[in-house]
């Protein structure tokens, strides 16, 4: 991925509007692939209809563009991709990387929640499809942000899940796909998805799919220390004041105060920013542990 010409993307979930947790991360990874001179693309991640919010996807695009993020290209959604991540599914099934998973909740839940082996006592109609995990797997990788990070997935999270019990794709499949699709490069996002990275490389060499660099950002926590997305402060961010609100990120971000100059406008700002911004300025405090939703939702549809 080194020699390619820098691509990053922005991956919203469509479940509200944009909150400034989210924009943060759209910030930063806009800037550095400015920054670079290279291409910055948006892709709506709307996989899990229960949770999807009707009109959510358009606020968003709208907030965006009200912030000045332009994306290049058209935009992607993840509901349209079935074909793809069913491609790579029967690839990883018939290799043997995958395996049908009968094992009930309960029973996971017992085991605490990582799945290591089958314990069948039925076959189900609705099996989830997992990632064959191999004993003493370590993941190791350099985060722009973070430093050097290693996770020994058996033991983490064990046999993840791929595809749904109830049919849908799951998160950790779909990603990975999309972005080796779309040609991505760098993957900029925030903290919460720190440990769902290893999997993600995982599932990238079961595919022989490229890895892509990784910075992760972040994240803006309530007065509880909750991710925006999980808190009553999640209010939708205003477009009322906007330079105010991306000074606001950019300060989260850790970088010097830009000029008086950058303060006329959007567009004004974001150029300052783009020639400021340095990634060694970032603040790395560790994420809430099991912060990311992506986390969770594996367990939840075993």
């Amino acid at each position: 991925m080194t020699d390619a010409p820098y691509r990053g993307r922005f991956a919203p979930s469509p479940t509200g509007p944009l909150h400034a947790g989210s924009l943060l991360a759209a910030l930063g990874s806009w800037v550095l692939a400015r920054q670079a001179g290279g291409e910055w693309h948006v892709r709506i991640e709307d996989i899990d209809p229960p949770r999807t919010v009707t009109g959510a996807a358009r606020a968003q695009l709208a907030a965006l563009a009200a912030f000045g993020l332009r994306h290049d290209g058209p935009v992607v959604r993840q509901s349209q991709r079935g074909g793809l991540y069913q491609a790579a599914l029967d690839h990883l099934l018939a290799s043997g990387q995958a395996f049908e998973c009968h094992c009930s909740r309960s029973v996971l839940a017992d085991a605490g929640g990582i799945h290591r082996r089958c314990v069948r006592h039925q076959r189900r109609p609705d099996p989830a499809v997992r990632l064959r995990v191999p004993d003493g797997c370590g993941i190791a990788f350099d985060d722009a942000v973070f430093g050097h990070q290693h996770q020994y997935v058996d033991t983490a999270v064990g046999d993840f899940v791929l595809r749904r019990s109830d049919g849908l794709w799951a998160y950790q499949l779909a990603v990975v796909v999309d972005d080796a699709a779309q040609g991505i490069t760098d993957v900029v996002r925030g903290a919460d998805l720190l440990d769902s990275t290893p999997r993600q490389i995982l599932l990238q060499r079961a595919l022989g799919l490229p890895t892509p660099r990784y910075a992760h950002l972040p994240l803006v926590l309530d007065a509880d220390g909750r991710k925006l997305s999980k808190s009553d402060a999640a209010l939708p961010v205003s477009t009322a004041a906007p330079v105010a609100t991306l000074a606001m990120l950019w300060r989260r971000l850790g970088q010097e105060n830009l000029p008086p100059s950058a303060l006329a406008g959007v567009d004004a700002f974001l150029q300052a920013a783009t020639q400021a911004f340095r990634l060694d300025r970032v603040p790395h405090a560790p994420p809430p542990a099991s912060s990311a939703m992506h986390n969770a939702n594996a367990t939840q549809h075993a």
